[in-house]
């Protein structure tokens, strides 16, 4: 079973920065695919970023230029690098891991951190 504990949400001011953390407690961590999803109130939870393990990346539209994401196998963590916060980036965000198993894709969640920025 694989558990994914996410760290350093919090209130932040627009233009500020925060950097998010996930944790993972799983054998082989490295032959999962990972990344991270917000769901706004009201809203159905949407991709962020993800990274692969080949190392390639995709984002969001909204977060191109402004945040990084980023992996450490040997640690087993994952990173969000949030700078220039917008009020339309509040929201939970969650860590996602997944992996391709007896041909479907397998999904992992967090528990969620908040993000919220004020204007």
């Amino acid at each position: 079973q694989v558990q994914l504990v996410e760290s350093g949400g919090g209130s932040v001011q627009a233009g500020g920065s925060l950097r998010l953390s996930c944790a993972a407690s799983v054998f082989d961590f490295s032959i999962y695919t990972v990344g991270w999803y917000l769901q706004a109130p009201g809203k159905q939870r949407e991709l962020v970023a993800i990274i692969r393990t080949s190392g390639d990346t995709n984002y969001a539209d909204s977060v191109k230029g402004r945040f990084t994401i980023s992996r450490d196998n040997s640690k087993k963590m994952v990173y969000l690098q949030m700078n220039s916060l917008k009020p339309e980036d509040t929201a939970v965000y969650y860590c996602n891991a997944a992996r391709i198993r007896y041909g479907s894709w397998v999904n992992y969640w967090g528990q969620g951190t908040q993000v919220t920025v004020s204007s």
